[in-house]
């Protein structure tokens, strides 16, 4: 049994590829250690544990197409198969128990995504889609992995939080004399949420360059969402896609592609180093919430106009039946 049945069946971003070298690599889904590591061009995910004394795979290293544990150099081929165990003649039966839990795991858009659960996956959502990052028009870097100790969920509505920026981020996207949010709504369209364009008076990207600028928001996924910025007096768009890992109930990472059809010399790392300064900015404040976990039940928490993208977030996760980072998980714990 995962720790939440709904989000062991979404695919759920682990790493970027760039991340993955030769050696294996741990990594945290759901409380789950979970193992990758490439062998014929292709990554794996294994569950991070050797079936005979449960020692961590990703501490051993790969050979031959297969991973071999470090505590007593069992061999894993891609399937998960043992192959090989050192300490027995070559002409012996391996056990069928020895073998490891192989995970789904897929490589798209420079990341790495796992899901968990193979239930219900006829059904399962595909993979978000993301068109900038193979548009022409657009350039796309990786925003630095970035990991604060708070609830998924709670991480994915501030980023869907409009009403925070001439706060938090005053001077970097904000304007402390452009507060106001006019109304809008919020839409079910093609099996997820988008919000109508919202008008706010910021900056884009920190350049400087302050305008009316029309922010949408799509929920695309319980941990994985949408953001685009329009400016139609120069018809730059700015927009991101935003995907979080939940690892424990209150650890989350954030993996972020970054885009934009302007200034494409621009050199990638001013645009790595302000979504860095953006989130780092975010950290506080969303470490600091309480409860720590997202309430599900709207009448935990007062709601305005300007809240009705996170009031959208909270009722999916609610519908969905997520647990995971919610205060729905935590109330199950205690009855």
């Amino acid at each position: 049994m995962f720790k939440d049945a709904v989000l062991a069946k979404e695919w759920l971003p682990v790493a970027y590829s760039q991340d993955l070298g030769a050696d294996p690599l741990a990594v945290k889904v759901l409380e789950e250690r979970v193992v990758l590591f490439r062998v014929r061009g292709a990554i794996k995910a294994f569950k991070d544990l050797c079936i005979h004394r449960g020692a961590a795979l990703s501490l051993g290293k790969v050979k031959d197409d297969c991973i071999v544990c470090p505590y007593h150099g069992w061999e894993y081929n891609v399937d998960g198969q043992c192959k090989k165990i050192p300490q027995q003649p070559p002409n012996r039966a391996i056990p069928l128990k020895a073998k490891a839990i192989v995970y789904q795991c897929r490589e798209v858009y420079g990341m790495i995504w796992v899901r968990l659960s193979e239930q219900g996956s006829d059904a399962a959502e595909p993979l978000p889609y993301y068109e900038e990052y193979n548009h022409p028009s657009f350039k796309t870097v990786h925003a630095y992995a970035h990991t604060m100790n708070a609830a998924a969920p709670r991480v994915v509505e501030n980023f869907l939080d409009v009403s925070h920026l001439a706060f938090v981020h005053e001077g970097s996207l904000g304007h402390p004399d452009y507060t106001e949010i006019p109304d809008y709504k919020v839409n079910w369209r093609d099996n997820h949420y988008v919000s109508d364009e919202i008008e706010v008076y910021a900056d884009a990207d920190g350049t400087g360059n302050w305008s009316t600028i029309y922010y949408t928001f799509e929920i695309l996924r319980p941990t994985v969402a949408r953001l685009k910025k329009v400016n139609y007096q120069t018809n730059e768009i700015f927009s991101m896609l935003f995907a979080v890992l939940p690892q424990e109930q209150l650890k989350s990472t954030v993996f972020a592609l970054v885009s934009r059809n302007y200034e494409l010399d621009k050199p990638d790392e001013y645009f790595q180093e302000f979504q860095q300064l953006i989130i780092e900015q975010d950290t506080g404040i969303v470490e600091s919430q309480k409860p720590e976990e997202l309430p599900l039940d709207l009448q935990t928490e007062l709601h305005l106009n300007p809240d009705r993208v996170s009031i959208a977030y909270r009722k999916w996760l609610g519908e969905l039946g997520v647990e995971f980072g919610s205060d729905v998980g935590r109330k199950a714990k205690t009855i």
